[in-house]
């Protein structure tokens, strides 16, 4: 093997080396909270435009988030794949049910 040959194989075990690195680094790392309410934000704005195409303009991203966190009230905030699965699974039907319910449940008779 020649001079050369080593060399670029060094680099290429240097960058293998490195990629996993920067891999790893990447998959454990934790978002400050700022940064987890604007994921959180974009997306429940993401699933307001989709209602909106579906004909329910009044919706906000507000009543998005409210909706799918008070699944979260008595089990605690769980992973954010499974908030973002929540937010994106999210059907009309189910919001509008919990609007109802909302609705029922914070008036005074």
């Amino acid at each position: 093997m020649s001079e050369e040959d080593d060399i670029l194989e060094q680099q290429e075990t240097l960058d293998s080396i490195l990629s996993e690195r920067h891999f790893i680094e990447k998959e454990h790392h934790v978002l400050s909270e700022n940064e987890l309410n604007e994921v959180i934000e974009s997306l429940c704005l993401s699933k307001v435009e989709e209602f909106k195409l579906l004909g329910y303009d009044h919706v906000t991203g507000k009543e998005i988030w409210d909706c799918v966190s008070d699944r979260y009230r008595k089990s605690g905030m769980p992973a954010l794949h499974q908030i973002v699965n929540d937010i994106l699974s999210l059907k009309s039907t189910q919001f509008m049910n919990w609007m109802t319910m909302s609705a029922f449940k914070g008036a005074q008779f």
